[in-house]
């Protein structure tokens, strides 16, 4: 058994999420990958940190995220901060020589994404981005300064993560963009209005470097939309369609079938699927949000502990945030950009 000392940054909801699926993953999959050990939580909120010492048992506290980052301690900094401290917190993790796990997305452009994948590269520790949809055993904000953009980073970057699972690089696009509410409250509850400066819809076409294309779109203005996330893949010999809200089934069409009878069916989750059996012994049951997240920890720690292969690293995010700078541009010019 091997103890992972863990170092958390940011105590929010997303920090909560984590170190449950931290303490929940040996519970599932045993000690063999490892062991979480809640060493010391850092929150700019000192109220918010004690709570999260009190519920997941931290041993100590901080309101100053350097203390995580240079602890002789801690050997995985996990990063539940807001999207613009992201790459700040994992640059120093990185130079400290600390294992990474940060919340998607990795950082709000492209170039510091470039930068901390060319880091952790070189410094050779596990780098982990916490791209839970690909996790799925299913799977075969509005300040550009906090945020970096609207809804494609928020949002679509979820279906990016898939798209870039599954069916690999994106290496030209073609976008459009628009922002419906040109003014929104400044803050929750507040009465005081200013400019939006990132969309609340984007949609653009894509080109893949294996031939394939494709059309991707998001929004943050959605009505009647909870968790849409869905995608459909369409090929020769079938197709594949899922939907986030409907997590504990897919739709899947092959060519081969039939003519008479031809048409999509649906597939249950079931223990034949990866991960699954972790959790439910028969097939039909759901999973959730919260599950996908224990699987992620799951990869996360046989990394660390048995040196296994995992696929969402930060040269994964890099190619994530890469492909959604090519999509802002491209909407500003509305032409096809190259993602590079």
């Amino acid at each position: 058994m091997k103890e992972i000392r863990i170092g958390l940054v940011g105590s929010g909801w997303m920090g909560k999420a984590h170190s449950s699926a931290l303490a929940d993953a040996e519970m599932l999959f045993g000690p063999d990958y490892g062991t979480a050990s809640f060493e010391i939580v850092a929150d700019a909120n000192e109220e918010a940190a004690k709570s999260a010492q009190k519920k997941i048992g931290f041993k100590r506290i901080s309101t100053d995220w350097h203390d995580v980052v240079t602890d002789p301690n801690v050997d995985l900094v996990d990063i539940a901060t807001p999207n613009a401290f992201h790459y700040v917190v994992a640059k120093a993790a990185l130079e400290n020589g600390k294992n990474v796990y940060c919340e998607k997305p990795l950082s709000i452009s492209a170039e510091e994404s470039r930068e901390l994948a060319e880091l952790a590269a070189e410094k050779g520790v596990v780098n982990y981005v916490g791209f839970n949809n690909s996790q799925n055993p299913i799977t075969w904000r509005h300040i550009n300064k906090l945020a970096g953009c609207g809804a494609l980073g928020d949002l679509g970057s979820h279906l990016l993560s898939i798209s870039q699972f599954i069916m690999g690089d994106i290496t030209k696009v073609n976008a459009v963009a628009t922002t419906v509410f040109p003014k929104r409250p400044k803050s929750a509850g507040s009465t005081e209005m200013v400019d939006v400066e990132n969309e609340d819809i984007m949609t653009f076409m894509a080109e893949y470097a294996n031939g394939a294309i494709g059309q991707i779109a998001c929004s943050r203005v959605a009505t009647g939309r909870k968790n849409y996330l869905t995608y459909e893949i369409q090929g020769t010999k079938g197709s594949v369609r899922y939907d986030l809200e409907r997590m504990g089934e897919v739709q899947v069409y092959f060519q081969s079938d039939n003519e008479r009878d031809r048409g999509f069916r649906t597939v249950l989750l079931n223990p034949l699927m990866k991960g699954y059996s972790a959790f439910q012994p028969a097939g039909g049951i759901s999973i959730a949000y919260n599950d996908m997240k224990i699987l992620e920890v799951h990869a996360l720690f046989d990394a660390i502990t048995n040196g296994a292969d995992y696929v969402t690293d930060f040269e994964f995010g890099y190619k994530i945030d890469r492909t959604v700078a090519a999509v802002i541009e491209s909407s500003k010019t509305r032409e096809w950009v190259d993602v590079k």
